[in-house]
């Protein structure tokens, strides 16, 4: 019969405990880059939403009305715009009643330009 206090076996428990906690780690760290992934992801849908409301508002209202929004306070109150302030700026530049605005999509935190033509 064995001694279960003899150096053999602390040192298996000791070294399987070592790799129970190694094992622990990774999955706790994979988790965390899945999530920070996983957000960006979901900022990248949001400014693909948002352009696609903006182009449809646009459009919309070229139809209904027969010009272009003036500006982009005119989108918000008339068509329902809403877009979160704190992640995005958008920079709405009209040149004409007739004439398509020139539009430009800021991601603030990334400090991302897309343009929307």
């Amino acid at each position: 019969m064995k001694n279960r206090f003899s150096k053999n076996t602390n040192f298996f428990t000791f070294a399987s405990r070592i790799m129970y906690i190694l094992i622990c780690l990774a999955l706790i760290a994979g988790f965390f880059i899945y999530l920070i992934g996983f957000g960006k992801e979901n900022k990248v849908h949001q400014q693909e939403s948002l352009e696609s409301a903006l182009r449809h508002d646009i459009a919309e209202c070229y139809a209904i009305e027969g010009f272009y929004p003036p500006n982009l306070s005119y989108i918000e109150s008339h068509y329902g715009l809403v877009y979160d302030k704190n992640l995005f700026f958008i920079d709405y530049n009209a040149f004409g009643s007739n004439m398509y605005p020139d539009v430009t999509i800021i991601s603030i935190s990334d400090n991302k330009i897309e343009s929307i033509k």
